[in-house]
């Protein structure tokens, strides 16, 4: 198992994603790389969103199965796999809800909300706390648009993607986004 393993992080630090994804569809067994590199992050993404380490982990084993089934299909279009990943994840959360009914979480690590703060509002003892009460207040394409740049860590780019938008409408939507927030948390 140890070979697998020293093999497959040799894999990552050598070959491109790319070049990872074309061996993948031919030879599934070649995905392994691209699992090991992403399975913590789309699980992260997943457990704040449904916040159920046991649903995430379910949810996240299907993301890969899917991923997995449908890495042929796959067109490289300039971004990271992370991105159609990514995807699939929001869309395996959006089905689960439905299914059981449930609410949709957004699980706030202190960093998030520091980085968020930061783009809008000077910094006082209880805005992290006002900014919590405000995301539960905004439109979900908002908050998605915030989750992504600031919570995700993403690129304009990439976030535009992932939301099947240009990457000029995604900067305009961010903006909006953040003028309504500091709106709703009566920022200056």
């Amino acid at each position: 198992m140890s070979k697998l393993i020293t093999y497959s992080k040799k894999l990552i630090l050598e070959q491109s994603e790319e070049l990872i994804i074309d061996d993948s569809k031919r030879d599934p067994r070649k995905f392994e790389p691209l699992y090991n590199r992403y399975h913590s992050k789309i699980f992260r993404v997943i457990l704040n969103r449904v916040g159920v380490k046991d649903v995430a982990a379910e949810l996240t084993s299907n993301v890969f199965f899917k991923a997995l089934n449908k890495i042929k299909s796959y067109k490289h279009k300039g971004f990271s796999i992370y991105t159609w990943l990514y995807k699939i994840a929001v869309n395996e959360c959006n089905e689960y809800f439905r299914k059981t009914g449930t609410t949709k979480y957004v699980i706030l690590e202190v960093q998030h909300l520091t980085n968020l703060s930061e783009e809008i509002a000077p910094f006082d003892d209880d805005v992290h706390e006002r900014l919590k009460k405000a995301l539960t207040l905004i439109k979900y394409k908002d908050l998605e648009i915030i989750r992504l740049r600031f919570f995700e860590s993403l690129s304009f780019k990439e976030a535009a993607e992932i939301m099947g938008i240009s990457e000029g409408n995604g900067k305009v939507r961010l903006y909006r986004a953040l003028e309504r927030l500091k709106r709703i948390m009566k920022v200056p």
